[in-house]
């Protein structure tokens, strides 16, 4: 057995997909997966960059480990959005990192592990996946036995101006939809009772081929892979990141027509004023988005809708803050992330006079935050006694007594359950509500 290895992962459900098909290389290398940093002779970070904080956390994360290591210092390596977008800068900021590995590297990490474990002090690493394995996942390690991430589309064409994932992902390459339905049937067969269909934008879903899509209906090609892949019968199937330009109503109709995709829609909208939309470059109007929120309204079968919005974009004024409040208050979320603006270099926004200071933004996100909890806590409490469907995923941080799950549409439930009803989609009735959750128990 070769050296064992720890990754720890920051940032969205592709850096965790990422996190598990790295692992499952490594593993397939020979290496060993340690359980923790403590026993790991070699450290992963898996990053990311999508705002300064998250990209300062991972420098501060790195001094932590190596003080708690003392004597026995591991080997560091970075891979991901930060290692992807800073490339050799990483070796200046952290100079205990060894080495680097881009977003299109994770099949080539087993090879810089080695390369640094030969004496190699700055393994670098940021170019493209091999042409040859360009539509090709390697396979995973899952972070859950019964929650698996499918990703169908990788990258994102859309260049908004704050936002610096084109930089570090790269432009968009969908996966053949018959090998997303070969890994869905898969994972059902392993037992699995939930997939995220996953990418930064799933809705611009567009494989170079029809192969697996030919027989189904859809407007578009996503519509028709959401239609191919409820077909395998997989009990539950949710997708995320929506991107409300690409959304088409044939999605809701494909959610009406399939049980078993979910009903629960994450359509980030970022601002509601339209010279602010056309500051981010979104591409759409105020109006434009709220038909695509009535649509999903207007189903027949109730749809939660959570979104992002970002307070404090450079030149925001406060009438135009008032505009996204009313946005709010009229789209009725069922929960909402809020985040401040974060100044990403090399993106256009970073170029324009960040006029809102730090004190007005943290003022509109704690505004934007106590409206979005005057909305959400009624639409929490209207749960209580009622039955909800609940996978229990794992047993509660906070209490051993407790099991934790989520339900069709997405809500958070803790309930009183015992180990064995893991894995299982079970009856629960509602007996309260909190902010962020529910709180119940087994329905005999």
């Amino acid at each position: 057995m070769k050296s064992n290895v720890y990754i720890e992962t920051f940032g969205c459900q592709m850096n965790v997909s990422d996190s598990e098909r790295a692992a499952a290389g490594i593993r397939s290398a020979g290496f060993g997966l340690a359980q923790s940093i403590e026993n790991a002779d070699v450290i992963i970070f898996n990053t990311c960059s999508i705002r300064a904080k998250a990209e300062q956390k991972v420098y501060n994360r790195i001094g932590e480990v190596r003080k708690q290591r003392g004597a026995e210092q591991p080997i560091i390596g970075l891979m991901g959005c930060v290692a992807q977008l800073e490339g050799e800068e990483v070796f200046k900021q952290a100079p205990a990192v060894r080495f680097v590995a881009g977003t299109g590297a994770i099949e080539r990490l087993p090879s810089l592990i080695e390369s640094a474990q030969r004496g190699g002090r700055r393994v670098l690493d940021v170019g493209e996946r091999a042409a040859a394995n360009a539509d090709v996942l390697p396979m995973a390690e899952r972070h859950s036995e019964y929650v698996a991430f499918v990703p169908i589309i990788e990258g994102c064409n859309k260049f908004c101006t704050y936002c610096i994932v084109p930089y570090s992902r790269g432009r968009e390459r969908s996966r053949p939809a018959s090998d997303i339905v070969k890994e869905v049937r898969q994972l059902a067969s392993e037992g699995f009772s939930e997939i995220h269909l996953i990418g930064q934008n799933v809705n611009s879903y567009r494989p170079k081929t029809e192969d697996g899509l030919e027989g189904f209906a859809g407007s578009t090609p996503f519509s028709r892979l959401l239609r191919a892949v409820a077909a395998t019968g997989f009990p539950r199937i949710k997708f995320t990141t929506s991107f409300p330009r690409d959304f088409h109503k044939d999605i809701v109709a494909a959610i009406e027509e399939n049980e078993n995709l979910c009903n629960w829609v994450h359509l980030p909208v970022q601002s509601g004023n339209d010279r602010v939309l056309r500051a981010m470059r979104r591409g759409y109007k105020v109006a434009d988005y709220l038909e695509k929120i009535e649509a999903i309204k207007s189903a027949r079968r109730d749809i939660s809708t959570t979104s992002d919005i970002i307070v404090g974009f450079p030149g925001e004024t406060e009438e135009e803050f008032e505009d996204t409040l009313r946005l709010a208050e009229r789209c009725q979320y069922d929960s909402l992330y809020i985040f401040k603006y974060s100044e990403r270099p090399g993106t256009p926004a970073s170029k324009l006079p960040d006029t809102v200071s730090e004190e007005e933004k943290t003022r509109r996100f704690i505004e934007l935050e106590r409206l979005q909890m005057s909305i959400q806590r009624p639409r929490f409490e209207v749960y209580v006694n009622s039955e909800v469907k609940v996978l229990a995923e794992r047993i509660s941080a906070k209490s051993l007594n407790d099991l934790t799950g989520h339900t069709s549409c997405h809500k958070v439930v803790n309930f009183r359950g015992t180990v064995d009803l893991l894995g299982k989609i079970v009856t629960v009735r509602v007996t309260q509500a909190k902010e962020h959750s529910l709180y119940g128990e087994v329905s005999n």
